[in-house]
């Protein structure tokens, strides 16, 4: 099995939660993505204001060299949105290795719910919206696997572990 995971999806889809418990059951080191964006992306988004291409690539630079270096060392499960295609394949050419993603799939009403819920998070619930529309479903992408998000974290990563299990590039 690949030891450079992504887990991806929109705000409030439990990326960092599900990271954290997948990076555990694997042993690997775990890297929450939204503490290496710049200070000057967190500004826009508490503001309200999405983020560019422009605002993501030096973000998404920094993501794909963490991967490349789990990949090259014990192994890494890295939280990232990787709404867009682009950015998906952006980090697989910097991992420079095969890289897997569990996208975590979850209707409206649960992430906005979820999104809710949360205390001290600098992601407004107006900009779900933002990442839904902007959001293109890796469906068919190699190394993807999607898990449900209608259920416990716990669960969820022992559904994305057996997924990982079976996936191909």
């Amino acid at each position: 099995m690949t030891q450079a995971i992504v887990v991806m999806g929109v705000s409030g889809s439990g990326k960092s939660t599900v990271a954290e418990e997948l990076a555990e059951k694997l042993g690997i080191a775990f890297i929450e993505g939204d503490k290496l964006h710049p200070k000057s992306n967190v500004d826009k988004m508490s503001e309200g204001i999405p983020l560019t291409d422009e605002d993501r690539w030096p973000w998404l630079d920094l993501i794909g060299a963490e991967l490349r270096k789990g990949s090259e060392g014990n192994g890494v499960v890295v939280s990232c949105s990787a709404l867009k295609k682009i950015y998906r394949d952006r980090l697989r050419t910097a991992t420079g290795s095969p890289l897997a993603f569990v996208y975590l799939d979850g209707s409206l009403e649960l992430l906005s719910r979820r999104m809710g819920e949360r205390k001290g998070h600098f992601m407004p619930l107006s900009l779900l919206q933002t990442q839904l529309a902007t959001l293109e479903v890796p469906t068919g992408e190699p190394g993807v696997v999607t898990v449900s998000i209608d259920t416990t974290p716990e669960e969820i990563a022992k559904n994305a572990l057996s997924g990982l299990k079976t996936v191909t590039f």
